[in-house]
């Protein structure tokens, strides 16, 4: 008979938890000395099954597990209750991931690549892909290429602008010109002119803008070039903050540039 030892994940009662879903999964028992189980005095009615079980250095994957449907549904609602009721992020996270390894969730992306360079690339890439599906899976989604900080969000400061008066309104329009940025260099990456693309993209309607692989405008949702908003939110927020320091403590950090008479003083030896 095959054997392989493999490590539960998580610690503690967490690891606990997740060796009952397990179970569940498989359709096997725990073997528990709290619950007056003892390993040598089991048979093999204790055992699981499935139609695979990949195991490798880091992972171990399961496929097809014996056990009901009904087991894992019941399991599952359990499960969602616990997240319903948890008011600490990291435990919803781990929660999540149980769920999401019990409903089948979960996959196993290969990444191969000609060179090690590539393959690092390659692997950031996918990397940078699951945050941004994670991220938006759980604070949903606005069109891409910084339109939507374009149309709603300015919309939302020109609401804002209205009940204000002073030092507070400039405050305001050199927010709603910042808000144009990520748009405008998006356009002078790709060869346009970022105040033109800006301007033409403030009079389409909501939801329209730049879509740059194609170098044509039209509803971004549609054409697949969409935003997490949880990052669009973070960026926003990251971007206030740092300006924020730089005003309060008028003090900014920069690159050194380099001497002018150095490169003078090298460039006359060259000849």
């Amino acid at each position: 008979m095959k054997a392989v030892a493999v490590k539960g994940p998580y610690f503690g009662d967490r690891r606990k938890a997740f060796l009952e879903d397990l179970a569940v999964v498989t359709g096997g028992q725990v073997v528990n000395p709290d619950a007056g189980m003892v390993l040598r005095e089991v048979g093999l009615e204790v055992l699981g099954s499935a139609r695979r079980v990949v195991v490798s250095k880091d992972d171990t994957v399961i496929v097809d597990g014996g056990g009901t449907a009904e087991a894992v549904a019941n399991r599952a609602k359990h499960l969602r209750a616990e997240i319903d009721k948890s008011d600490s992020d990291w435990d919803r996270e781990k929660l999540g991931e149980r769920l999401a390894k019990l409903a089948g969730g979960v996959a196993v992306i290969k990444v191969g690549a000609a060179t090690e360079t590539a393959l690092k690339e390659r692997k950031e890439s996918v990397e940078d892909a699951v945050a941004a599906a994670k991220a938006a899976v759980e604070e949903g989604i606005v069109p891409g290429g910084g339109a939507s900080l374009i149309h709603q969000a300015r919309k939302a400061l020109t609401e804002l602008r209205a009940s204000l008066t002073g030092d507070e309104v400039l405050g305001v329009d050199v927010f709603s010109e910042a808000l144009a940025a990520p748009l405008f260099w998006i356009a002078a990456n790709a060869g346009l002119d970022g105040s033109v693309v800006v301007n033409k993209v403030s009079e389409l309607p909501a939801g329209h803008g730049l879509n740059v692989n194609t170098l044509s405008y039209g509803d971004l949702a549609a054409d697949g070039v969409i935003d997490p908003v949880k990052v669009t939110r973070s960026a926003v927020l990251n971007a206030s903050s740092v300006a924020r320091m730089v005003l309060t403590t008028e003090t900014v950090v920069v690159d050194k540039p380099a001497k002018a008479e150095d490169h003078d003083h090298h460039h006359g030896h060259a000849h």
